[in-house]
């Protein structure tokens, strides 16, 4: 099971067209909490305005996030104007490969977009998408993160290693 992101970056933001260009990426699955929205739900002007940039030259965004709370992922889904699907069961395929089907682009066409490597990573790994994992907007994680963090962080210090080589 291959655990590291094939890149990094710093922001979502930093994601630019003629980068997605380069990699032949049509179409970007993107996770919410603390890549898209900080720990109070926060979604930045930055991100919108980056949204509404990507979305104008036909990259194709949607939404996959393990949150229950389908309310919050509709908030966000709605405010970028892109399609979402809640309760994912990330790192499980069934969500990457159903959204894949609802884009309709092959999966080496797709970026997978997540600060956490066990669930956003993992999954787009596991179906051969291009993955790439950006940091945390909030250095406080949600519950349900917090405990993972110091293992995805001994991980990340390794795959940074690697890349400097």
């Amino acid at each position: 099971m291959k655990i590291y992101p094939n890149d990094s970056m710093k922001k979502v933001e930093q994601i630019t067209i003629q980068y997605l260009k380069e990699k032949q990426i049509n179409a970007l699955i993107l996770d919410v909490d603390n890549t898209l929205i900080d720990e109070q739900k926060h979604l930045s002007e930055s991100i919108i305005r980056w949204a509404k940039e990507i979305k104008q030259q036909e990259i194709k965004l949607y939404i996959l996030s393990n949150t229950s709370h389908k309310e919050k992922v509709e908030k966000v889904a709605q405010k970028l104007g892109i399609p979402y699907q809640n309760f994912a069961k990330k790192p499980c395929k069934s969500g990457f490969l159903k959204v894949q089907k609802e884009l309709g682009e092959k999966a080496e066409n797709i970026g997978v977009v997540g600060d956490q490597i066990f669930t956003d990573i993992i999954g787009g790994n596991r179906c051969n998408m291009y993955t790439i994992l950006v940091e945390p907007i909030s250095p406080k994680d949600f519950w349900y993160t917090a405990w993972k963090r110091p293992i995805e962080n001994k991980i990340i210090k390794k795959y940074q290693k690697k890349k400097e080589k």
